[in-house]
């Protein structure tokens, strides 16, 4: 099992590109929410931790896990709203948001006792980081589970908007390296961060992939290899949702493969790569030909 933490939210993304007064269709998001429903298609037995709302919100969000297959059973529920984020959607299909988190269910989420002991991987990343009393929470739990051995994947997915002490989130970021196996975050984060991927993949990860879009993704590894492949070419509607299909086909494709751990992973060569990342690239394409935070099944490969 592939256990991912963090948020889950609602996006309301404007049905017209470049109207402020568009009317706004909700739809069920959030990085984590994305890759815990994307592992869930591609097949991966998945589940999904975090605290949601009890609030109407929330009961669709849950009920789409479960419609979609994903473990329920480290859900954490309470009263609180659900968190909301506004979309913007350039003409390019590039989104960018805003959001509405203050007082929300996601960050009162508190570490649990124990995962299920099948659990071979755990994923984290984006607002569940940045929002306190919650990132705090997460964090723990990252390392407790680390320490215990457990492979660990990070996608920052930085949300600058949200982090009101970029130098202090910068710190906090390389304090999580030692604890993480994979690291994936697209070029603008690993540009936000300081851009020091190969620094990075010496300070814990044992592998860092970078995503560039259309111009595919590489991969620096701890040993100091380097490998790369092209994207996919398609007609993009929108990039919504595509960085959590990535980050939920690398732990999908290393699943198949018996590398959810440290030693397998640093084994992996030029020909393991070039299958893992050109399957992530290929379920990224799906995503970004069609609206929305919609990720491929795995007959759709």
């Amino acid at each position: 099992m592939i256990v991912v933490a963090g948020e889950a939210l609602i996006d309301l993304v404007p049905q017209t590109r470049g109207d402020a007064l568009a009317p706004l269709l909700p739809a069920r998001g959030g990085g984590p929410y994305n890759t815990a429903v994307a592992l869930a298609r591609l097949g991966s037995d998945v589940a999904f931790c975090s605290r949601l709302s009890t609030d109407a919100f929330g009961e669709s969000l849950v009920d789409r896990l479960r419609r979609e297959g994903v473990d329920t059973g480290l859900l954490q529920r309470g009263p609180e709203p659900t968190t909301l984020a506004v979309a913007s959607v350039g003409a390019d299909g590039s989104a960018g948001y805003r959001f509405y988190a203050e007082g929300t269910a996601d960050r009162l989420f508190r570490v649990p006792d124990g995962l299920p002991a099948a659990t071979r991987a755990l994923s984290f990343g984006t607002c569940s980081l940045v929002l306190e009393p919650g990132a705090s929470a997460y964090e723990e739990l990252m390392r407790r589970e680390a320490d215990r051995g457990r492979f660990v994947a990070l996608d920052p997915n930085v949300r600058a908007g949200l982090i009101p002490d970029a130098d202090a989130y910068r710190r906090r970021f390389e304090g999580w390296l030692r604890h993480v196996t994979l690291l994936k975050l697209s070029e603008e984060d690993a540009d936000w961060l300081g851009g020091d991927e190969r620094a990075w993949a010496e300070a814990g990860p044992v592998a860092v992939v970078v995503t560039r879009g259309a111009a595919g993704m590489t991969v620096l590894t701890r040993d100091g290899k380097e490998f790369s492949v092209p994207g996919e070419e398609v007609e993009v509607v929108d990039t919504i949702g595509a960085g959590d299909t990535v980050n939920a086909a690398l732990l999908h494709a290393l699943s198949e493969r018996g590398l959810l751990s440290a030693d397998a992973l640093g084994r992996l060569g030029r020909r393991g790569w070039d299958e893992v990342l050109g399957y992530a690239a290929r379920a990224a394409a799906v995503t970004c030909s069609r609206a929305g935070a919609e990720p491929p099944h795995a007959r759709e490969l």
